[in-house]
């Protein structure tokens, strides 16, 4: 009896040849993986050696300290201004016109040329006023006479009183005459009402003027007004009497100094500030009315402030800073100093120098020339250059 041995059963159909993955080819993707970890690994590597030495070479090669002039901040008085802007008006100052209309004459003035109160200047037509005055003179004498002949009679008790004073009437009335006419004849000779210099001719000889026609201007140039407006917050430092200096275009570097006059007592509704007037002497005559000018009020001394040069600020739309110059010690032992940026808060600007309000303490030295080329904590060297003068003619604010 044969006995039949079946083989382990599996999934396969019976018959069917198993399957088996090469061996080399199982090898051939070991080695690529090896070599791309390899690969991968050395990129690594490098990039990190790469960093660390330009962390190295960067940490090791400092740029040399820059060069700057510097400054140091002192504490003083600097004085108290008040600046404004205005213009300049004559204190006298006129359109030389006739009261009465007429023909131009006689012309008696130059154009430009100076005069005294009382000069003549136009002569109008004046004939047939000249006939009225010779007229009511001699009515003025027949009345005259009259009157003595009436009072001579009434004294003797031969005329009424009644007579005495019809005659004294008329004598008045032709010396009211007489007055009314030398007035008009007055008023065709137009005169200087004061002294000053005129200005340019703006008539003929033979025009017809009317009543009111401009002549000429005269103005007085020995005395000035100088109008300004305050802001209202600076109206309660401002008194009569306070000295301001006047600055004007045409003579830069030139002050004229006057005294406040005149403060308007109430504040403009519309612009929330204060006129004032000034009045300061021109003998010189080289002020004209008109003039755009700076006028600077000397208000009384504050308490010291510190400051430093202009040059050492720098105004920027997020805060005014400068590079204050700070000591470091280093590991050799050895004193390098630092450039620091600090923000300030700063006030006025006077004669080249900036008030620091705050954020700067009297005896700290600051970069006055070159913070352009500097960074916050960058390392300087001190020039031996001297901080920069103040300037002759500082600009005004």
């Amino acid at each position: 009896m044969n006995i039949v041995t079946e083989s382990k059963i599996s999934g396969r159909p019976v018959g069917e040849k198993v399957r088996t993955r090469p061996v080399r080819m199982v090898r051939w993707f070991v080695i690529v993986g090896s070599l791309l970890a390899l690969l991968v690994s050395a990129l690594v590597g490098f990039n990190a050696f790469r960093s660390k030495m330009i962390a190295q070479f960067f940490a090791n090669n400092k740029p040399p300290p820059a060069t700057v002039t510097v400054a140091q901040a002192r504490s003083e008085v600097v004085p108290n201004l008040l600046t404004a802007v205005g213009d300049l008006a004559a204190v006298h100052q006129v359109n030389v016109v006739p009261d009465v209309p007429g023909r131009v004459t006689e012309i008696k003035f130059t154009a430009g040329a100076s005069v005294k109160a009382g000069s003549p200047l136009v002569q109008l037509f004046d004939g047939p006023e000249q006939g009225d005055l010779a007229n009511y003179k001699a009515q003025a004498t027949g009345a005259s006479l009259a009157l003595d002949r009436a009072k001579q009679l009434a004294a003797r008790q031969f005329g009424p009183q009644s007579t005495v004073d019809a005659a004294q009437a008329t004598y008045d009335q032709a010396n009211a005459g007489i007055a009314k006419t030398e007035a008009i004849i007055s008023q065709k000779l137009v005169r200087a009402p004061f002294d000053g210099e005129l200005g340019v001719r703006h008539v003929e000889v033979g025009q017809y003027l009317t009543a009111g026609t401009q002549i000429v201007t005269l103005t007085d140039l020995s005395v000035l007004y100088a109008n300004f407006t305050v802001p209202e917050k600076g109206s309660a430092a401002l008194q009569v009497g306070q000295t301001v200096r006047v600055a004007v275009d045409a003579y830069p570097g030139r002050t004229f100094e006057g005294k406040i006059t005149a403060i308007e007592p109430q504040i403009a509704a519309d612009t929330r500030n204060i006129r004032v007037q000034a009045t300061l002497d021109n003998p010189d005559k080289i002020l004209k009315p008109g003039m755009f000018a700076t006028i600077t009020v000397v208000l009384p001394d504050k308490p010291p402030v510190v400051t430093v040069p202009e040059t050492a600020v720098d105004y920027t739309l997020y805060g005014d800073s400068l590079f204050l110059i700070t000591e470091k010690k280093e590991d050799n032992g050895k004193t390098s100093l630092t450039a620091v940026r600090t923000f300030v808060r700063t006030g006025n600007r006077v004669q080249g120098r900036a008030e620091i309000l705050s954020g700067l303490k009297d005896g700290d030295r600051v970069v006055a020339v070159g913070q352009l080329k500097l960074q916050s904590g960058a390392a300087v060297a001190i020039s031996t250059d001297a901080a920069p003068p103040v300037p002759a003619n500082p600009p005004r604010y």
